[in-house]
């Protein structure tokens, strides 16, 4: 069952900034990885979930409901974390939570009390005005917010900017934890760590367009193996380059006749015939270089100059 549905969405705010025609589905129990840098269209994604903005074309669901439409009904279930976060001023951190529980209509005070002592919410901290909380208080602060309620969907966008390490992996475990039970979250993020650690899919999105969608299991166990090899002696460096160049199942990716070495990609089913080809020579050094998540996005950022904030 399709929990949360984005079909064709499109909002053009002009200057080739805005959305065009993404479309993903994330069915229950599922975490979703949404990934890019900043300006390349997650966050209006998200906004539009969310019913706070009107497609130009297109349409977006939750649990079954639109997301402009009908509103009211899709925050029901659904815990938020803004990208920015901007707490109202005037109240400290208990004061904030006591009106979300009531925005909310859900009051669970042990599922609240396990959330602040996994994050280290003090109440001396809880007591401090909003506007004079840290930027790692207010992201913590906003993290047990969105999760107080139990909600059925998760929309998280950028959740860990701003905290520590350790809070990170705390953050990491909660999701994980989630899964478990059954959450459907939308984990928006530019940190790879974060993303590959909890997400079962993962869509790429760039200059609003939504480049890539793909199972993480398939990048990790990929039979599209990638090497690189570290010859001897000069020699065998060139005789081995052009046995290689001749073996059609084998795709050279860089070469550096300075240093000797070769770097290529062949497929597991011919790696029999390709370790034949290199046992003929002698070599330094022979490695996998196993494709990494942070790997596989850089290659539709590659002919960028600027990345917008990776981590």
């Amino acid at each position: 069952m399709n929990i949360l549905e984005v079909k064709h969405l499109t909002k053009d705010y002009g200057n080739k900034r805005g959305v065009f025609d993404v479309s993903f589905t994330i069915k229950k129990g599922e975490v979703y990885g949404f990934l890019g840098p900043n300006g390349a269209g997650k966050s209006t994604t998200i906004r539009h979930l969310l019913g706070f903005s009107h497609p130009d074309k297109g349409e977006t669901k939750i649990l079954g409901y639109n997301s402009f439409f009908d509103y009211s009904k899709v925050l029901k279930d659904v815990g938020y974390i803004p990208g920015e976060i901007s707490l109202p001023a005037g109240l400290n951190g208990i004061e904030f939570i006591k009106m979300m529980q009531q925005m909310q209509g859900k009051v669970n005070e042990e599922r609240l009390n396990y959330l602040l002592d996994i994050f280290k919410l003090t109440k001396e901290q809880l007591l401090v005005e909003t506007k004079r909380m840290s930027l790692g208080v207010k992201r913590k602060l906003a993290i047990v917010v969105a999760f107080m309620s139990d909600p059925q969907v998760l929309i998280l966008d950028e959740p860990t900017s701003g905290l520590d390490p350790m809070m990170q992996e705390v953050f990491i475990d909660l999701i994980k934890e989630e899964k478990k039970r059954g959450k459907t979250i939308l984990l928006s993020s530019h940190i790879f760590q974060e993303v590959d650690a909890t997400c079962e899919r993962i869509g790429i999105i760039k200059d609003g367009k939504l480049v890539s969608e793909f199972n993480s299991s398939d990048l990790k166990h990929n039979k599209l193996k990638r090497y690189k090899l570290i010859f001897k002696t000069n020699r065998d460096f060139k005789n081995a380059l052009t046995s290689i160049e001749n073996a059609s199942y084998i795709n050279v990716l860089n070469k550096d006749d300075n240093k000797k070495t070769i770097q290529l990609s062949c497929h597991d089913d011919y790696i029999n015939s390709f370790l034949e080809i290199v046992s003929s020579y002698q070599l330094e050094d022979f490695v996998n270089l196993k494709e990494t998540l942070q790997d596989y996005f850089m290659k539709f950022y590659k002919e960028d100059r600027e990345y917008g904030g990776l981590n």
